[in-house]
């Protein structure tokens, strides 16, 4: 089985997108709890959010993972340097420290009131936001006696027989080759249970470039850390995070033969997002950058292809504590691009329950989240366990789906304390959350084709989920309908999940599209064919709405089946393409989209770049011999970069270029396009 093979579609973006659509006045920039809190405290951290925002929904209709990485980190990063510097140069002149974040475009800085005015009358700055501590938030713990019993009686926790992980386990599929990631309080990695399953770990040496962060520059609380500060190797200075790691993808050493993780041969890697329990939206969105983009020990050379394939967050961020509707945005257009980059986000729906609503905290209250509420052993849900519906950032049913939280046996450790390493109970959505981080790690494991497609994992676990109900009625929905705001779509089912993504009718190898003569000229190749019925040749103008030109019937053949299909008269401009599959039972699933640009007036052109005399030769052909044309350069996140006047043979001075790919486009004296064109810088 192999993954999709991709032919690099041409796609015009929407222009850069703000995060507030009217402009503001510049004191109401200001965020009032930050306001209050420095004119108390005299000056504190803060959070410029830049007005340019980068939309990298192209990534959605790539088909590779690392593609997706690449192109999603190459388009903030280019948006951040050339949006940042007048900020950057306002807060070195003020003598400020300040970290430059692209993940969102934003900055992060400490000063006092008035430095926070200048930055909020600067016309690039959209708001300054406050940058308060959060705490990490934990119900009540379970007894020690209660701890031996349940270490004494089973070898593994009970919520993973009870979630059928061992069934999986039992068809030999147990999570290799795919990378899972964690941002915690730190992880042991030393620590037996996951020394092996360390992506640093070769089995005789550590190597952490890549593999771990340390989001932790200062302390946070005061005070000393017992880990320090900036590491460069793993250290978990509360013992939490190498719990959550432990339970997606531990084992136990004490007990030959059996496993105590979801998915115990992934790899995993890991970012420490909290200081003895405490940490900061920056902290939170340095380990979310860190994870689209990995980076050596000393925090150079980011790499996309080295991020992992599902993140679990252990972790909420308290209105009470300082996230508010002031500042939701922010960590919500984070989370939203790194789902974009193909990684899934795992989260912890919080521990306020037992009332309706109490999903209250980011990151579980954003739809690009995937919320895990919290089970007893009687798939009863915790008291702790927050409920929906999301009211306090819009209007979302929460959580997704549940798992196993209470009394939950994984390793422990801190300090790089090898006394320290032992098995202990722990309990809330904390815990819950890495059981389905595993596994989809499973599920991708078992059909590697599903890697970077989030919105299909997650439908996966929604679809195969033990539905449970609940007669506490939370959002008006009533006791006997499943999904609901207490269980979401009910407890995650390993075996189901991973069973329904072996099945999937249709393994992919390729689809691929180009223009010949005229035409639309699409190619797809499957490897397996199960119960598929039908393709439908979908074709859009704009990527949104479909119309479907064709029907292939599925040949169900042995081995790569090819099929071909011809659009004989595209649309003039840019025509998206894409296959619906149709299986026996009539469930329908995706391609992602090519995209192909024609010209209605028979003018085409090519465009050369020179890199070494920042220039680019325009050759068009067809169109009058004296015609005059502007010619757009845009980015790939829709930005015009530069307009100029050409003729059939020109040479187009250009600015500095960041490596990579651009979209030119042709337009005649009226201002419409007759031609697009890609350039590779």
């Amino acid at each position: 089985m192999r993954p999709y093979s991709l032919l690099f579609s041409c796609i015009l973006l929407l222009g850069a997108a703000n995060l507030s659509a009217q402009p503001l006045h510049w004191p109401s920039k200001i965020d009032p709890a930050l306001r209050n809190r420095i004119q108390s405290e005299g000056s504190c951290e803060f959070l410029v959010i830049l007005t340019a925002q980068a939309d990298v929904s192209a990534a959605d209709k790539m088909a590779l993972k690392e593609e997706k990485g690449q192109y999603v980190y190459e388009t903030l990063l280019q948006l951040s340097e050339s949006t940042q510097p007048p900020v950057r140069k306002v807060l070195q002149d003020a003598g400020a420290p300040l970290q430059s974040f692209w993940v969102i475009n934003a900055l992060w800085s400490k000063g006092d009131l008035a430095l926070v005015e200048r930055l909020a009358q600067m016309p690039e700055v959209e708001r300054v936001e406050n940058n308060p501590v959060i705490h990490l938030n934990l119900p009540p713990q379970v007894t020690e006696a209660e701890m031996l019993s349940e270490r004494a009686n089973t070898a593994m926790s009970w919520g993973l027989t009870q979630i059928n992980a061992d069934d999986v386990w039992a068809m030999d599929i147990k999570g290799a080759g795919v990378v899972i990631g964690g941002q915690d309080t730190g992880y042991e990695w030393a620590h037996p249970a996951i020394k092996d399953k360390y992506r640093g770990w070769s089995g005789a040496s550590a190597d952490h470039n890549y593999n771990f962060h340390d989001a932790i520059h200062s302390l946070i609380s005061g005070g000393s850390n017992s880990c320090g500060i900036n590491l460069t190797a793993p250290c978990d200075d509360n013992g939490h995070g190498t719990h959550t790691m432990g339970t997606m993808c531990g084992g136990l050493p004490d007990a030959p033969g059996s496993t105590y993780g979801v998915a115990p041969d992934a790899k995993w890697i890991g970012c420490r997002n909290m200081e003895e329990g405490d940490g900061t939206p920056a902290t939170y969105i340095e380990c979310f950058q860190w994870f689209i983009a990995p980076t050596n020990s000393a925090n150079n050379t980011p790499d996309a292809s080295k991020s992992p394939h599902v993140i679990n967050n252990s972790w909420g961020c308290p209105t009470i504590e300082g996230c508010n509707s002031t500042n939701f945005a922010t960590m919500n257009t984070t989370i939203n691009n790194v789902r974009s980059a193909g990684i899934l986000v795992v989260v912890s729906a919080g521990n306020s329950g037992p009332n309706c609503s109490s999903v209250v905290d980011p990151p579980a209250i954003f739809t690009g989240s995937f919320a895990v509420g919290a089970l007893q052993n009687t798939d009863v849900v915790a008291g702790f366990s927050s409920r929906g519906p999301v009211t306090v950032y819009g209007s979302t049913m929460k959580p997704d789906i549940s798992a196993p939280g209470v009394t939950i046996l994984s390793c422990i450790g801190t300090d790089n304390n090898t006394g320290s390493y032992s098995y202990v109970n722990l309990q809330g959505t904390s815990m819950a959350g890495p059981h389905v981080a595993g596994v989809a790690a499973l599920m991708m494991s078992a059909r590697p084709d599903l890697k970077g497609n989030v919105y299909q994992l997650e439908t996966i676990l929604k679809n195969t989920a033990v539905p449970l109900f609940s007669a506490q009625g939370c959002g008006g929905i009533g006791a006997t309908t499943s999904p609901n705001n207490v269980y979401g779509y009910g407890r995650v089912d390993a075996l189901a999940a991973t069973i329904q993504a072996i099945s999937l009718p249709v393994e992919w190898v390729s689809f691929e599209a180009r223009t010949q003569q005229g035409t639309a000229w699409l190619e797809w190749v499957t490897a397996t064919e199960v119960d598929c019925k039908h393709f439908d040749i979908q074709r859009s103008a704009d990527g949104i709405k479909w119309t479907e030109i064709g029907r292939q019937e599925c040949l169900g053949t042995g081995g790569n089946t090819t099929y071909r299909f011809t659009d004989k008269e595209p649309l003039p401009g840019i025509n998206y393409y894409r296959l619906k599959q149709t299986d026996r039972d009539d469930k329908n699933w995706y391609s992602p989209a090519r995209a192909l640009s024609f010209s209605a007036s028979g003018i085409s052109f090519r465009i050369v770049p020179e890199q070494s005399v920042h220039s680019a030769f325009v050759d068009i052909a067809g169109g009058a011999q004296d015609a005059a044309y502007t010619l757009d350069l845009y980015a790939l996140d829709g930005r015009l970069l530069q307009q100029a006047q050409v003729y059939r043979n020109s040479v187009v001075a250009l600015q500095a270029l960041a490596s990579g790919l651009y979209v030119a486009t042709l337009k005649d004296e009226g201002g419409r396009v007759v031609a697009v064109e890609k350039m590779v810088w």
